[in-house]
């Protein structure tokens, strides 16, 4: 595959060249439904809760109504196309973590001709930070931050970005995973607080338990592990959660990249397919580490595509991988409390046309109870909209789909299928809001939309909350549980909005009616509540600013109000990059943001490497921000 340069593809492009487009569908018809869904869909964005209560006319986000009522404590600001962050008048931003810092003082320092070496690759932050959680442990604040990926040619410079060695494999493992880190306050903002005892890194190859159904399944066994309960390693780490207990959610999206093998005649299982795992590994690892190559160890990867629960508080307890929460790609896991005390995760599978789901425990969470089973013993839902606004989350039980509860947990997409859930428009982050009961969820962008099927050969054709073909812009979908509980198996949603471009469409690829010329953005991706309710939107999209992407510069990150539907521009990251993650410090003072595989050279500045980094925004009078 090196002929074809794919060192800087995006895993969803990358993807791609594993499992080439099927013929396409009678995709002009498919178009023409979409659009005659203009004006359902205008209705859609006012169906919600609040906006029925006060009314449409808010929903522009331009009216002198909606100005007046506006709940941002900022000026929105306008587009950049430039190589660094912006944020309004009156907030300031530094950086506190980047690609490559130590950890720990016998960490080597960072060198913009070597990067770093395989001997501290395990002692520094990682790289290309994603989803994080903020924790406070004995007073002390400590950030539990992901590492989804690596960037080859700058881990490996020497070798251009070739995978050659046992040690260059070693080296894109450590430089990947989680970073469990403290950071403090000082003169000079904040700053990773250097051999702290709560620091450390959790890499592709350190040990976690397997838990739940399908904990010790021949098809999780291995030569290494007979057993079937003790993994090595998380993977391709996107978004995050927070328990109610306080231990933090890592999830494993894009594991099947990292697979493939070394035996040219080796017939790939059946049930990789699905998963996109292929015969040839995005780094190579399987020519220098067995424990990848698939021709010997072929239940490997099913070992992987799962919420992986941390205790940040606990720097030598051992990571739970939790099979009953499902395996696919997942995105992030957005935990709440139902009414009856029992523990609810939202999660999106992040491909295209594949699903949302729910997990919902058997058990009830006590506060200061024991937790150990609340993750492990529950049941698994997934999505069905249905287009008069109505849904049901559909158990995945053996009786509905035929299969043993440990299959389901392995194959949670062939469940899921089997069941008819609703494709959607690749599911990224979940939110739920901590002032009312609803929950949104990203739906990225899907240019199969109306194309072609998914990978399990379910109709992609526009449905309900996806009803735009060949959909490149995004849309973020809304739902209000029954009788305001978590818990219950149906709901009515809406679309809180479509992203698109007014200035270029009057069309469906317009966007909803709350989409102007001043906030426009494509592919909602990252996704956080903060306190008050006000909904922090990340984009990870094309920021080409040409053609159908024109006025909407670098990805960055906006500010919704699920009441009037109001979205304004907050922060802009340097060109190349992906906005992504979001948290607050104890006190609310300081938000956390992540900014992932800038193609500038930030934030060292010309000349230097570029570097993925996690930044501080406040206000410049040090007022709340979250």
């Amino acid at each position: 595959m090196k002929d074809i340069d794919t060192y800087d593809l995006s895993w969803d492009e990358w993807d791609e060249l594993q499992r080439p487009a099927a013929e396409n569908t009678d995709f002009d018809a498919v178009v023409e439904a979409a659009i005659s869904r203009r004006g359902f869909l205008t209705g859609v964005v006012a169906y919600g809760s609040g906006a029925a209560v006060m009314g449409t006319g808010l929903l522009s986000g331009t009216s002198a109504e909606a100005q007046a009522a506006s709940r941002f404590g900022f000026t929105p600001i306008p587009i950049a196309t430039d190589g660094t962050v912006h944020v309004p008048e009156g907030y300031t931003w530094h950086t506190v973590a980047k690609w490559g810092e130590p950890l720990f003082s016998d960490a080597e320092p960072f060198s913009q001709d070597t990067a770093v070496g395989v001997a501290s690759s395990d002692r520094v932050f990682g790289e290309n930070t994603d989803g994080m959680e903020a924790f406070v442990v004995d007073g002390r604040q400590v950030i539990a931050v992901n590492h989804e990926y690596v960037n080859t040619r700058i881990n490996l410079p020497l070798t251009e970005g070739e995978t050659t060695s046992a040690d260059d494999v070693l080296t894109l493992q450590n430089m990947q995973g989680v970073t469990v880190m403290e950071v403090a306050e000082g003169d000079d903002g904040w700053a990773i607080v250097v051999d702290s005892d709560l620091n450390r890194r959790i890499t592709h190859n350190t040990p976690m338990t397997i838990a739940g159904p399908a904990a010790g399944h021949p098809l999780l066994q291995t030569e290494a592990d007979p057993v079937g309960t003790t993994a090595l390693g998380t993977m391709n780490n996107c978004g995050a959660g927070k328990t109610p207990w306080g231990t933090y959610l890592t999830c494993e999206e894009n594991f099947n990249g990292y697979f493939g093998s070394t035996d040219e005649a080796f017939e790939l299982p059946e049930d990789y397919a699905r998963y996109g795992i292929g015969a040839e590994g995005r780094y190579g690892y399987e020519k220098f580490d067995p424990r990848y190559d698939v021709s010997k160890n072929p239940n490997e990867p099913r070992r992987f595509g799962y919420i992986v629960e941390i205790d940040p508080s606990d720097p030598t307890s051992t990571p739970i991988k939790h099979t009953a929460l499902g395996r696919f790609k997942h995105e992030n896991a957005a935990a709440v409390i139902a009414p009856d005390g029992r523990v609810v995760v939202y999660m999106g599978d992040d491909e295209r046309g594949e699903f949302m789901y729910k997990y919902v425990s058997n058990g009830v969470y006590t506060p200061g109870g024991p937790t150990s089973a609340l993750l492990d013993d529950g049941q698994l839902y997934v999505a069905k909209f249905n287009t008069d606004l109505t849904g049901q989350w559909v158990a995945l039980t053996p009786e509905a789909t035929g299969m043993e509860e440990a299959e389901i947990a392995i194959f949670s997409r062939v469940a899921a299928s089997k069941v008819g859930a609703t494709t959607m428009d690749r599911p990224e982050w979940v939110a739920v809001n901590p002032v009312s009961v609803e929950g949104y969820c990203c739906l990225t962008n899907n240019r199969n939309r109306g194309v072609k099927p998914n990978a399990g050969g379910d109709d992609t054709a526009v449905n309900g909350p996806n009803p735009r073909a060949e959909n490149n812009y995004g849309q973020i979908v809304r739902w209000f549980p029954s009788n305001d509980d978590h818990g219950a198996d149906t709901f009515t949603w809406d679309l809180y909005v479509m992203a698109g471009n007014p200035t270029v469409h009057d069309d469906a690829y317009a966007g909803s009616a709350n989409i102007n010329e001043g906030n426009l953005f494509n592919s909602p991706d990252g996704m956080m509540f903060d306190s008050t309710g006000l909904l922090w939107i990340q984009t990870d999209g094309d920021d080409s600013n040409e053609e159908g992407f024109v006025g909407m510069g670098n990805n960055q990150m906006l500010a919704g109000d699920p009441a009037t539907g109001q979205i304004e521009r907050f922060l802009t990251g340097p060109n190349g990059s992906e906005v992504t993650g979001l948290t607050w410090s104890a006190d609310k003072r300081t938000m956390f943001v992540g900014i992932q595989h800038p193609a500038a050279p930030f934030p060292d500045g010309e000349g230097q490497l570029p570097r993925s980094s996690i930044i501080a925004v406040k206000r410049a009078d040090n007022a709340m921000v979250g």
